[in-house]
């Protein structure tokens, strides 16, 4: 249900539609005093974005989420050249409108870090035909430079040693100490979201399970809800149990694996093999419940594609008890070590007031002592009837975000535990009504990075007239440039994996 305001705003609950009349399209002025408004009030940018409209005009979208309200406000303005930034008052602002610049070519005047995202052609001047729709060369911008005897540069990447994304990390440098680090991504750019539109289609799923590969549950399952909310479907509480079982068991995989890397990164080898086969025996129970390791097929709209019977129920159990006891003994190695110790604390720390300022979510967010979780704050789904407490650290370094991993992976085992104990009898599949048109629908999920957010705007015929994603590494990629600032270069690669950001899940 949409809930208006005295001012004609209305607001939604999480995984909820209404009819896009009832957002008022706001001047200029008065959207980004609203904005700016909601900000310093506690909301943060969820979304920001660019639509084309009758006209000519490029629709501006803000999703605002009002954790303390459990709302999400949308907001939106339109124009046809440059506006002032909103990026000097509100830092969360900042990768948005450098999207909606490269995307649009609508300048955000006074923007100080405008430079390209993901280096493809602006679509604006790609659908007129003009003779500035030829993509930039990846990679090519000016970089920032910090001049100075004895300041050097150190670039990586974009080609990694191992398998692994590509992504380019220029350093500048004195001595030892990071002056400043500048990221540059958009190497994995698919162009998924301008595929979406006029769906969905068969191949519309097949685009959300891989948006991000390790965490198909998470984007599928906001995918599923937006197209519920779009029909006014609701689905069983069985089927929502599976997914939340399915998310949370994705959570444990890729945490487990992430505390294994961080073990690794120090040279602590024995908490990087037990984790390494750990994590396999956590993705082998996804496979277990649906046939594949990252759950491809598990999720699907009007609720699950697959189903657990007693055995398969009795099975996981049992698997999920030995996950347990053998993660204890893995982890606790490492907490025990104080070589082990003296790297993690300290190493690449973020104060609270600054995670605020960024926006930052998830474990990165909750390791600054930040109690922001979508299971929480915006439940949807299972987590609307049980609550997982909120897995919080204060010190904002490596070692907090390596142990908010570790609660976080106790309390997913807990939650699962209890939904395999406590399954009603339901079927899991309710088929879904036509998509309403003309309607606007927002869809969080708490992926195992954080907050992904969905947005989906029909047309007349009930069709994707845009489709808007934001992977949670989108907000947080620049958070990791912040948190090298004057810190030993060599414990880059500590820093970087305690983040551990997706590539291609920035790279839509």
């Amino acid at each position: 249900m949409s809930e208006s305001t005295a001012s004609g705003r209305f607001s939604l609950s999480n995984g909820q539609s209404a009819s896009i009349s009832q957002t008022p399209v706001m001047g200029m002025a008065s959207f980004q005093e609203t904005v700016l408004h909601e900000v310093e009030d506690g909301a943060r940018i969820s979304a920001m974005f660019g639509q084309p409209v009758d006209g000519g005009n490029i629709r501006l979208w803000a999703i605002l989420s009002q954790d303390r309200q459990s709302l999400l406000l949308p907001l939106c303005t339109e124009t046809d050249a440059d506006y002032p930034a909103l990026t000097p008052h509100c830092t969360q602002a900042h990768g948005f409108e450098r999207e909606i610049w490269e995307q649009w070519r609508i300048r955000p005047q006074g923007h100080p870090w405008l430079k390209p995202v993901r280096f493809h052609a602006p679509y604006r001047s790609e659908s007129a035909g003009t003779s500035d729709a030829a993509a930039p060369e990846i990679g090519v911008m000016p970089f920032f430079k910090v001049e100075g005897e004895e300041v050097h540069e150190v670039a990586v990447g974009p080609v990694h040693a191992g398998i692994i994304e590509p992504g380019h990390f220029r350093f500048q440098c004195y001595g030892e100490n990071v002056l400043h680090l500048e990221i540059s991504l958009g190497y994995q750019h698919r162009g998924i979201e301008r595929h979406l539109t006029s769906g969905p289609d068969p191949r519309t799923l097949h685009y959300m399970e891989t948006l991000a590969g390790d965490t198909t549950i998470g984007h599928t399952t906001a995918y599923c809800q937006i197209l519920e909310a779009l029909s006014g479907t609701g689905i069983s509480v069985r089927a929502q149990v599976l997914r939340g079982i399915a998310l949370e068991l994705e959570r444990i995989a890729n945490h487990t694996g992430d505390i294994g890397a961080l073990a690794g990164d120090v040279g602590f080898l024995p908490t990087l093999s037990y984790c390494g086969r750990i994590r396999g025996d956590v993705l082998n129970m996804t496979a277990v419940i649906c046939g594949n390791r990252f759950g491809r097929g598990l999720v699907r709209p009007g609720g699950a594609g697959h189903d657990l019977d007693t055995a398969l129920r009795h099975e996981l159990q049992q698997r999920l008890n030995a996950v347990e006891k053998d993660l204890s003994v893995a982890v606790n190695l490492l907490w025990k070590t104080s070589s082990v110790m003296a790297r993690f604390e300290g190493a690449g720390a973020i104060r609270r007031e600054d995670a605020e300022m960024l926006g930052l979510v998830g474990p990165v967010a909750r390791a600054c002592g930040l109690e922001r979780d979508v299971r929480n704050d915006m439940p949807h789904g299972i987590f609307q009837f049980t609550q997982i407490p909120v897995s919080t650290c204060s010190s904002g370094d490596v070692m907090a975000r390596a142990h908010v991993r570790w609660l976080e992976i106790q309390r997913s085992i807990t939650f699962i535990r209890e939904q395999l104990d406590s399954m009603p009898d339901e079927t899991v599949t309710t088929p879904l009504s036509p998509l309403k048109p003309d309607h606007i629908a927002v869809s969080l999920v708490e992926g195992w990075r954080g907050e992904i957010c969905h947005i989906a705007l029909t047309d007349r015929q009930g069709r994707f007239a845009a489709y808007k994603i934001v992977d949670p590494s989108f907000h947080n990629w620049f958070a990791l440039a912040y948190a090298l600032r004057n810190q030993q270069i060599s414990d880059f690669p500590l820093c970087n994996k305690s983040f551990n950001l997706s590539y291609c899940g920035h790279d839509l």
